[in-house]
């Protein structure tokens, strides 16, 4: 459960959440204090100034005219303001107490005559104090007699930070609440389709391939995803129902070449084919089966080299006149034996680089494929034609026609339209022509026959 996606992905999303908060927390905090702390030192300013003011200008008075200062009440400021007010430096009123809390004459540096702003524990206290220091002078630009202390401690900064915590540790928890909801619904809209395509993968290894890809809202890459891989699940079905077909036809196409071969040795074997013609009959039929067995071996071996682009071509001139007059030769007993209105029309007769054997082969497996679609007393023709530094070899017939949504798949090994036959007659001579320089075109519809074109360039592949 921890390592699912379905706990890991909103976990991970609080996670960034929490911490996101804490660092935001951390700035606003700490941007407070110092705002803070700036409120407070613009406050002891104020307060320092005036007192300065107020008690040098008794000061003043006492120096020079020797009269009784007016008595100041220290506790009350400090009661009206929350603040300590301490005092260092000479004894300017020694007529009566002034009641300022005395400071060590070393405690600070007064003597320098500057403004000052600094932290420090008093004698006899136990808080550290944030203070503000105004020289006190008899005269402007005179030396100091002493200096004015007003300090407040530091703690106020941390008591108004109290406040502003607690209101961010709530906005933080109601945060995480909606997050962790905003995550939980996300992560279930992200995993259930990932998880339906993890189920469904676990089908597909158990060779079930009719598995069930739920469609995705919204699209995006899991939904291009789903599609994707209902794509694929889809082809595997295929390709495995293709394979399947593929062993039945080559197990039939073994099994009826072999059980005849078997039959005539038999014969040969128990002396009943003892007429010499009958021997020779039987002799004929196995060479005959023999040889049907070396193409359909054949076959497949090329197909599987193709593949793996380990076809080795050779490179020869040849003379495409000469070899379609073969090609279409090879049929004609075929033409005549079913009736069939066998035709060639040869507009011209190149000759160029090329495999001539696989040109050879591509021509018949376009040729037999459409002898088989042909029905007896129906329309079968062969051309050859030349332009643009392009050969053109075509088969016509009229045959049932492809349907479109067929054309590409009849190329494809294994693939038959009606389950017989191996279906590695037109993906050889599609890889073939390929591994040639050239290609191979569809032209059909159903109903009105096909046209199959085998397009070759005429130099070199």
């Amino acid at each position: 459960m921890l390592g699912s996606l379905r706990f890991r992905l909103p976990a991970l999303f609080l996670v960034g959440i929490v911490v996101s908060g804490v660092i935001a927390t951390a700035v606003a905090l700490a941007l407070f204090q110092n705002y803070g702390r700036q409120q407070l030192l613009v406050k002891l300013r104020r307060e320092a100034n005036g007192l300065t003011e107020l008690y040098q200008q008794q000061a003043i008075v006492a120096n020079d005219t020797g009269a009784r200062t007016v008595r100041f009440a220290p506790r009350q400021l400090e009661g009206a303001t929350g603040d300590k007010i301490f005092y260092v430096g000479a004894d300017v009123f020694p007529d009566q107490v002034s009641g300022l809390r005395p400071l060590p004459q070393n405690l600070v540096d007064w003597r320098s005559g500057k403004n000052r702003t600094f932290e420090f524990r008093p004698p006899g206290f136990k808080r550290r104090y944030l203070a503000v220091l105004r020289p006190l002078r008899l005269a402007p630009k005179s030396p100091p007699f002493g200096a004015l202390v007003v300090a407040t401690p530091t703690t106020e900064i941390a008591s108004d930070l109290r406040p502003l915590a607690e209101r961010l540790a709530l906005a933080l928890v109601g945060g995480l609440l909606v997050a962790g909801l905003l995550g939980w619904y996300l992560s279930r809209r992200i995993t259930r389709p990932v998880l339906a395509l993890s189920e469904a993968t676990d089908e597909i290894t158990r060779g079930h391939y009719d598995v069930t890809i739920p469609e995705v809202p919204g699209g995006g890459e899991i939904g291009h995803l789903a599609r994707r891989f209902r794509e694929m699940a889809s082809r595997l079905g295929v390709a495995e129902q293709q394979e399947r077909n593929f062993l039945m036809s080559v197990s039939h196409e073994l099994r009826t070449p072999l059980t005849a071969i078997r039959g005539h040795v038999e014969a040969l074997r128990e002396g009943i084919a003892a007429d010499p013609a009958v021997r020779a009959a039987s002799l004929d039929m196995i060479a005959s089966e023999t040889t049907r067995l070396e193409r359909l071996v054949g076959d497949v071996l090329d197909l599987a080299k193709l593949e793996a682009h380990r076809f080795t071509l050779l490179t020869e001139e040849v003379d495409m006149g000469r070899l379609c007059e073969q090609a279409y030769a090879a049929f004609g007993e075929e033409a005549r034996r079913r009736g069939i209105d066998y035709e060639k029309r040869f507009e011209a007769s190149p000759t160029i680089v090329s495999d001539g054997d696989r040109v050879l082969q591509i021509i018949s497996n376009l040729l037999s494929n459409a002898f088989r679609w042909t029905p007896d007393g129906g329309k079968v023709g062969l051309e050859l034609a030349a332009s643009n530094g392009r050969i053109c070899v075509a088969i016509d017939d009229d045959g049932p026609g492809v349907p479109a949504a067929e054309q590409e798949r009849i190329f494809r090994p294994f693939w038959s339209r009606d389950d017989s036959g191996t279906g590695l007659g037109l993906a050889i001579a599609h890889e073939l022509a390929a591994a040639l320089g050239g290609s191979i075109q569809l032209d059909s519809q159903p109903g009105q026959g096909s046209r199959f074109e085998l397009v070759l360039p005429a130099g070199h592949y």
